[in-house]
């Protein structure tokens, strides 16, 4: 066997192991197939720096919702601390009367002040990326996930877990962390974002696309992309496949990302049908 023939049968090999780790990843499957609550009208995002990066992913989700339902409106509202875990951030705190959301401002800079029944239809909410499966850090995972879901729900949010990736040089993170968010969304009837397997998804089939920054752990605008196209298919029931939005992408490396978001979105939660969504 010539050197080349090696090299294309261990590529062809490393890649249906990969394949094959994405599907084994998913072996707790999530008790909720949807938020709770049809085309969410608000969001805040609790979390760190995964998802301040690149101009926040809430941006990104807000431009797929621009893209592929005209008309209508969604608040997204991020609330992030570089580096924090699930126990550095006073949630109840972001639903205190008169603040987060009481005003916004128009396109000419016009101020509205918000009349609200309630401040947020979900709350979108992720541990710092290796807090779940960290020995020491592990417990204070679970104790805080049950805290902030039933904050959130006492305050008329619908609790929402954000899975991580796993970093780029520990791919063994991927199931690790998806088994832990997966648990503890079943434990507390949250719902589950998938966006870590999508980012293994993503790997396994264009590892030449680099979904990282240089510290091998933060996004990279691919990987933002591919984690707001997986929130939007997974919040709102629709696919981002075909979606005008790119991000300013390459049209072939976007529409492979639309195409695993929603992949594995369908994968996870066990939806058999597509819902059409441009």
């Amino acid at each position: 066997m010539s050197q080349l023939s090696r090299f294309l049968t261990g590529f062809v090999l490393s890649l249906l192991l990969a394949a094959g780790a994405v599907q084994a990843q998913t072996a707790t499957r999530p008790k909720l197939t949807d938020a709770g609550i049809t085309d969410p009208a608000s969001a805040i995002w609790i979390g760190n720096s995964f998802f301040y990066y690149n101009n926040s992913m809430h941006g990104h989700v807000g431009q797929f919702i621009a893209a592929g339902m005209p008309g209508f409106r969604h608040r997204g509202t991020s609330v992030t601390i570089s580096g924090s875990g699930f126990d550095w951030h006073d949630v109840e705190s972001y639903f205190r009367p008169n603040a987060i959301g009481s005003y916004s401002f128009d396109a000419n800079n016009n101020i509205t002040f918000n009349k609200l029944d309630r401040l947020f239809d979900v709350a979108i909410v992720m541990d710092c990326s290796q807090c779940p499966i960290h020995p020491q850090l592990a417990p204070v995972f679970v104790r805080n996930a049950k805290l902030n879901a039933d904050t959130f729900r006492r305050h008329g949010a619908k609790p929402v877990f954000f899975m991580s990736w796993a970093y780029q040089d520990k791919p063994e993170m991927t199931a690790q962390l998806a088994e832990a968010y997966t648990r503890e969304g079943n434990n507390n009837d949250a719902f589950v974002i998938p966006a870590g397997l999508a980012f293994a998804r993503s790997v396994a089939q264009r590892p030449d696309l680099n979904l990282y920054a240089s510290d091998k752990r933060h996004p990279s605008l691919a990987g933002t992309y591919l984690a707001a196209a997986t929130v939007y298919a997974s919040l709102f029931k629709r696919s981002p496949v075909g979606s005008s939005y790119t991000a300013g992408l390459e049209p072939a490396v976007a529409r492979h990302l639309q195409t695993v978001a929603w992949d594995t979105v369908q994968a996870y939660y066990g939806r058999g049908s597509s819902v059409a969504g441009q």
